[in-house]
């Protein structure tokens, strides 16, 4: 009686573990194939590679030994208001194209020449730079007051940090400065902060464009960033 019993029961037992252990194996073996979580991690290492190769790029061309002097010198003429070296490193033919933010319009930045500049901060007449970001009011400055309000609103000669064809500051508003002067050297005057409490966002940036004439590295744009709404 007891024989009877045992043997179904030791049947069912083993086709319960057959189950069981076939289950078990299909569902290690149907998770073999997935490779999302190498997928979702491979556009991250492309990024940090471009990243990489930025930096080795611009370590080969030795931009910073062939315009450090050069900037150094337009970004103390720009702090002490020093019109007549400004004029002397603005370019010749193209002049300097000022941008209030990241984003470069062609169309409405305006231009001073060289010449022009050479009278920047006597100039009282009121010129539209722009528009504000956020209320999109016109940005309607004279040249020393958009001095003061937008170009040179930290000590950026002395920065936390300066890049050379590398952008730091990175914000919301998309950046075409490498567009615009795909045949520049581009500097970066950065601040990282000023007020704990707002955790970064009150970053700012000075960018200084130069671009190549007659062996010559001439000043052609001035580039204001900081976040944006």
């Amino acid at each position: 009686m007891n024989k009877a019993i045992s043997t179904p029961i030791a049947i069912i037992i083993i086709v319960l573990l057959a189950i069981l252990v076939g289950g078990i194996t299909a569902w290690q073996y149907g998770l073999f194939p997935e490779i999302s979580y190498q997928k979702i991690h491979f556009p991250k290492s492309e990024i940090i590679l471009e990243e990489l190769e930025d930096k080795t790029l611009e370590d080969k061309s030795n931009v910073k030994s062939i315009i450090e002097d050069r900037t150094i010198e337009t970004m103390t003429a720009i702090k002490d208001k020093d019109e007549e070296k400004l004029s002397s490193l603005a370019h010749p033919n193209k002049g300097v194209r000022f941008s209030p933010y990241t984003y470069v319009i062609l169309e409405d930045d305006l231009v001073f020449s060289a010449d022009e500049l050479s009278n920047f901060f006597e100039d009282e007449n009121i010129y539209t730079w722009g528009t504000y970001d956020g209320s999109g009011f016109p940005i309607d400055l004279t040249p020393s007051e958009y001095y003061d309000k937008i170009i040179y609103t930290a000590d950026f000669l002395n920065a936390e940090q300066i890049s050379y064809n590398r952008i730091i500051g990175k914000g919301n508003t998309i950046n075409n400065t490498f567009e615009v002067y795909p045949d520049s050297i581009i500097v970066e005057y950065y601040f990282s902060g000023f007020d704990l409490n707002l955790e970064g966002f009150d970053w700012r940036s000075l960018r200084l464009v130069f671009e190549e004439k007659d062996n010559v590295w001439y000043l052609v744009g001035i580039i204001n960033d900081h976040w944006t709404i």
